[in-house]
């Protein structure tokens, strides 16, 4: 962004702090605004013109009330002149001034990303991240259930990983959620019986995925013995919703049995998945079928 530093230095210990958008109006970063300053302040051409319109009372006192404020910058575009009384204020309240080459649209444009990810809320969660058929696809369960080695196979199969064992996971829009690998889990996946597996250099560079949006979540369950579904399970299958970030994730919960290939039941389920979200539900086509049906029989 080619930011310069040219006065308020002694400012340096501001920070952004993640999550201090949901306590305050302002937004991030944003033009010059005296009534709700936001957090990183951009003064452009018509910025400086309004304050050049101000008598210098009301100058003054504006450029104060910014400085009350406590942004974390000011940012000066397209190397113009900085005033000297903002230059002054900026100095004897510790706020950082900064001036860049760019544009102004360019800086917000481009902070405003950045920042919105890296200050994003985030969690991590236990699992294994796959990209199946091109969705983002974690399997959860219990320790021993099977997930590693289901991502095995589903990497052989031609799907790739993103990462095993902890995903972080961040909140980047109101409902979408991407998944990436930390930097010490990067290409690994741990198998019972075989160790720490390098997927990359096993399958190529094809076989990892630095990260995925998170669509579905595939929930591997034991299944006990005795233990039975209902009829309407049986029919349309366990769904349901997993809530990360007070988002409704799809929730599929495929039965762990001994001779089950389980690689297979992954792949239908996120086919399953990829035609409910298109409008086709082959369960509800089967119980319309069912219904039509017996209003065709005669009546006893």
């Amino acid at each position: 962004m080619a930011l310069r530093w040219v006065s308020g230095m002694r400012g340096e210990s501001r920070v952004l702090e993640r999550g201090a958008t949901t306590t305050r109006r302002p937004s991030l970063i944003g033009y010059l605004n005296v009534i709700y300053p936001n957090k990183i302040q951009i003064i452009g051409t018509e910025e400086l013109n309004f304050l050049d319109g101000l008598d210098s009372r009301q100058r003054w006192e504006a450029i104060n009330k910014i400085a009350a404020y406590q942004p974390v910058a000011m940012i000066v575009t397209k190397d113009q002149a900085i005033p000297a009384d903002l230059r002054e204020v900026a100095e004897e309240t510790n706020t950082p001034l900064w001036i860049s080459s760019k544009r102004g649209h360019e800086l917000l444009t481009w902070m405003q990303y950045h920042l919105a990810r890296m200050l994003a809320p985030k969690m991590t969660l236990h699992g294994v991240f796959l990209e199946v058929f091109s969705i983002g696809v974690l399997i959860t369960g219990e320790s021993g259930s099977g997930k590693s080695e289901l991502a095995l196979e589903l990497i052989s199969r031609g799907h790739r990983l993103v990462a095993d064992d902890a995903t972080e996971f961040t909140l980047i829009a109101p409902d979408v959620i991407d998944g990436n690998c930390p930097e010490l889990l990067q290409d690994l996946l741990e198998v019972r019986g075989l160790g720490v597996l390098n997927v990359r250099e096993m399958f190529g560079h094809t076989a990892v995925k630095q990260s995925k949006y998170l669509r579905l979540v595939v929930h591997l369950k034991p299944m006990r013995d005795g233990e039975d579904t209902d009829g309407l399970t049986r029919l349309t299958g366990d769904v349901g919703h997993r809530e990360i970030f007070e988002v409704q994730v799809p929730m599929i919960t495929i039965p762990v049995a001994p001779g089950r290939n389980l690689a297979v039941l992954v792949e239908a389920a996120v086919r399953n998945h990829m035609l409910k979200s298109k409008g086709i539900d082959p369960a509800q086509t089967f119980i319309d079928r069912q219904a039509h049906q017996m209003r065709r029989l005669p009546p006893w």
